[in-house]
């Protein structure tokens, strides 16, 4: 598992520096940055995994909230009577409160946890997505390439026995026309033997396909069996 990423944009020293031992002190810590308001700006709105808003400046917790993406996972810790939390409430309703009492850090660091396993577990379903994606516009031009066998080998075919009636008689040519006769076959018999190749393996893969298709195929009960 990569090391995950947590922003904790605050302007209490004391919050940062206590959220940061705290999670220093665990197993398994995420890659921590702190940020003031003053210094936090839209630009700067990096990817973090997570985003920890501690107490800031009055009157700037919904401005800094609005400079997130709808989808980012944001904890607001702050009390729970404080004057930005109702409009904050209402206005972002996937918005994580965490009250400031004593058990604070504690409950922040579950929290927040689960929230990191989901962003790790989203962030790995979008790699496989993209993987079957590849994956099936590599199928794709396979089944391509399968069903243009038969006219690629036609056409192979046709250059090699016009290459060689050429080569029959070459006193009719001239050296370079013989040349550039002999690479256009040499070529030919080339893409052929790669087109062998690529048969070959398109069999046993149908092959190891199908040997898998009948290892998961459960057995037919025999006549005398009873369930």
């Amino acid at each position: 598992m990569r090391s995950a990423s947590v922003l904790i944009l605050t302007d209490e020293p004391e919050f940062a520096r206590l959220l940061t031992a705290c999670w220093q002190a665990e197993r398994h810590a995420p890659g921590i940055t702190v940020l003031s308001s003053e210094l936090w700006q839209e630009h700067e709105a990096a990817p973090y995994d997570l985003v920890v808003v501690g107490p800031v400046l009055d009157g700037k917790s919904p401005g800094v909230l609005r400079s997130f993406e709808s989808t980012a996972a944001v904890i607001l810790c702050v009390p729970a009577d404080s004057r930005d939390f109702g409009q904050l409430r209402s206005r972002y309703p996937r918005l994580v409160h965490i009250p400031l009492r004593e058990d604070w850090a504690q409950t922040l660091l579950l929290v927040a946890g689960e929230s990191l396993r989901r962003a790790e577990a989203l962030r790995l379903a979008k790699q496989a997505e993209g993987r079957a994606a590849k994956n099936e516009h590599q199928a794709t031009l396979g089944r391509y390439m399968v069903d243009m066998k038969h006219s690629v080998n036609n056409a192979l075919t046709s250059m090699l026995g016009n290459a060689e009636l050429l080569l029959l008689e070459p006193g009719q040519l001239s050296s370079q026309s013989l040349a550039q006769i002999k690479t256009i076959h040499s070529m030919a018999l080339r893409i052929n033997e790669i087109m062998q190749r690529f048969s070959s393996l398109a069999s046993e893969m149908k092959e190891a396909e199908t040997a898998s298709q009948a290892e998961t195929e459960p057995e037919p009960a025999s006549p005398g069996s009873h369930r």
